[in-house]
Order: C-alpha cells, then sequence, then structure tokens
C-alpha cells in the first residue's frame, strides 16, 4: 500500500465522519432521537459514506473504471452475482435469529419463544394508543407475518444501505486488502463502528448504556457482520450482494421483540445481534470463511485481456523460438540443379518422336 493509497484512505474517513457529524447536528442543538426529524436525519446520514467515496474515486484516485472501483458494475457473471445476493437477503435473517436462542440459553436475553407475550404486550399498547378495539389478528399470525415478510426489507432498505456500502465494502475494503483479509476486516469495521457515534452517543441502539459502552460495542457489530457483508462483496466482485445483506439486517434486527418475555428489559450490549452474544455466530462464520481463504477476489473476466491491442500486447511479452541457424536450413534445402546420375538416367528423346 502507497502513500497515495493511505492519502485517499484518509480522505475518505476524514470526509465521511465530517458529514455524518454535519448532517446529525440538529440532533444534538434540538431533542435529539425524540426530534421529529431524527428519520430524516438517519437516512441521510447513510448517505455520507457513498458521497466520500464518489468525491474521493472522481477527483484522488480517478480510476479508469470508476463503476468497477466502487463494485458497482459489472453484475455478472450472472449467476454468481444471483447466488451472492441470495446469500445477502437470507443469511442476515438467519443470523438475527440464531441470535436469539443463543442469548436465551446464555441467560442474557429474556425469551418467550411459545406465548410471545412481549410482542403481544407492545401490539396491545399500540392498538390501544390508535383506538382500535381488539387485535385484528391472533398474536402467533402476527408473528407469521412478520417474519414471512423480512426478506421484503432487503429491497425496501437496498437504497439507502448502498449509501454505506459504497463507501464501506464497495470503495474501502478492497483498498484494504492487500494489507490481508483480518486486518482489512477489523480497520474496515471500527471506522464503520466509530462512524456511527453521532447517533450512539445520544442513545441510539443502546438507549441504557453509557456512550462509550455503546460506540464499543456497535464497533463489535460491525466487525463481524461487517467481516460477511465483505466477504459478499469479494466473492461476487459486487457491492450489490452487500448492500441486500445490510439491508435485509437492519429489516430483521427488530425481530428480537417478536420473542421477548413481556415486562422485561433487554440489554442490547448482551442480547440480540446488537450486543456480544449475538456476535458468537457470525464470528465463527467469519473465521471460516477467512481460514478457508474465502476472502480471495476471483478471477473475472475484465482481468483477461479481450482486446485486439490487448492481445497484441501480451503477445509481444511472450518469448519467441529461436529461429534455426542458416546451416541447418541449407540441409534441408532442395537442390535447384540435377545431379548427374539424374540426367543419365533420363531417356533421350529421338527425334522420331
Amino acid at each position: 500500500m502507497g502513500r497515495r493509497d493511505l492519502l485517499s484512505i484518509a480522505a475518505f474517513v476524514g470526509i465521511s465522519f465530517a458529514l455524518a457529524w454535519l448532517v446529525a447536528l440538529p440532533l444534538w442543538l434540538g431533542d435529539g432521537l425524540a426530534s421529529p426529524v431524527f428519520p430524516v436525519v438517519a437516512v441521510a446520514m447513510m448517505a455520507t459514506p457513498a458521497a466520500a467515496a464518489l468525491i474521493v474515486v472522481f477527483f484522488i484516485d480517478k480510476p479508469r473504471r470508476k463503476a468497477r472501483a466502487l463494485g458497482l458494475w459489472p453484475l455478472k457473471p450472472v449467476r454468481r452475482f444471483i447466488e451472492f445476493s441470495a446469500l445477502g437477503i437470507f443469511v442476515p435473517i438467519v443470523l438475527v435469529l440464531i441470535a436469539l436462542p443463543v442469548g436465551a440459553v446464555l441467560g442474557v436475553y429474556p425469551a418467550d419463544f411459545a406465548g410471545f407475550s412481549g410482542f403481544e404486550q407492545l401490539v396491545t399498547e399500540q392498538v390501544r394508543a390508535a383506538g382500535v378495539g381488539a387485535l385484528p389478528l391472533t398474536v402467533g399470525a402476527l408473528v407469521a407475518i412478520q417474519l414471512v415478510t423480512l426478506p421484503a426489507a432487503a429491497f425496501i432498505n437496498l437504497i439507502p444501505a448502498l449509501g454505506e456500502e459504497l463507501g464501506w465494502r464497495g470503495w474501502l475494503l478492497p483498498k484494504l486488502m492487500p494489507l490481508g483479509a483480518v486486518p482489512a476486516i477489523v480497520i474496515s469495521g471500527v471506522i464503520w463502528g466509530l462512524w456511527h457515534s453521532p447517533l450512539i452517543l445520544l442513545g441510539y441502539n443502546y438507549p441504557d448504556a453509557p456512550g462509550w459502552l455503546g460506540v464499543a460495542a456497535m464497533v463489535g457489530v460491525c466487525i463481524t457482520f461487517g467481516g460477511f457483508f465483505g466477504w459478499l462483496r469479494l466473492r461476487s466482485d459486487s457491492v450489490w450482494p452487500a448492500a441486500l445483506a445490510h439491508a435485509s439486517f437492519n429489516g430483521a434486527a427488530g425481530a428480537y421483540l417478536l420473542f421477548s418475555m413481556a415486562g422485561e428489559r433487554i440489554d442490547t450490549t448482551q442480547a440480540t445481534v446488537l450486543g456480544w452474544s449475538g456476535w458468537i455466530v457470525p464470528l465463527v462464520l467469519v473465521i471460516v470463511l477467512v481460514a478457508t481463504g474465502r476472502f480471495r477476489r476471483p478471477i473475472v473476466a475484465s482481468d483477461v485481456p479481450t482486446t485486439a491491442t490487448s492481445r497484441a500486447r501480451a503477445d509481444s511479452r511472450a518469448p519467441r523460438p529461436a529461429p534455426p541457424s542458416r546451416r541447418l536450413s541449407r540441409r534441408f534445402r532442395p537442390s535447384r540443379h540435377r545431379s548427374a546420375t539424374e540426367r543419365c538416367s533420363q531417356p533421350r528423346r529421338s527425334s522420331a518422336d
């Protein structure tokens, strides 16, 4: 990694952090997470890594294939793109749901997997606040509907998630890969986690934890799940599967409310995918992917010379066979003159013929 790479990385980090704090400033000057503009601020903040990546790509790095440098294009091989996109949609949902029984076994997640009492209490309070007499469906049916519709969140949340992934996995992670898979995952995860500080320090995701602990926990989430998102990016050679995974993760992260125990407070620094108990399974997955060399980029068609000029250039670099010596070429050259024996062996034609 050269000085120019370090300069572009520093510029990217500085721009993305500065824009994030600038966008979140109205929350700090106002009512924090209770501000009516919070949803708008949160979505706008997700676009700041993409803005930083675009600035660096267009004004500092200036690669010839800018869309390729960001992982936006090409979307092929098509089969590989579809396969990794499907993994991006469904694997985060599985990891989010697996974190709940793991947390329950470890005693940090108060679960009610049979009665859904916590979710029933939450829905009942919302129905009463809306002035509706009773629940339109049974709580079990509502839970089933929530679970079935989770994959749709990957497409609903795709554009905001792409705003982050274009920066973190689209540009930053490949830039760090010369350091090795593990350093690239850890460094990009730490940067990603710290970038959330403007919201985490206001109580986002970790309302019961002090600010420093919330930021530290968010860094843990970003290292763990960022490793899986990064694998999708590198193996598919595209940012889109990682963006789908990020969108799916965001849509499924609140599923812990479906299986919680009524009247119990959930410490998100310990339970759910936001807490340490939820990092165990995805961390094992990332370790296996790293240990088996799955973070190496596949060979793609664009890496092979395809134009006539590039083929000629490649041929010019290939070693040429040595020409045969002049003596050997004379040896095998047919003689232009007939020998005396050949001339005598030919019958003489008479004039009568």
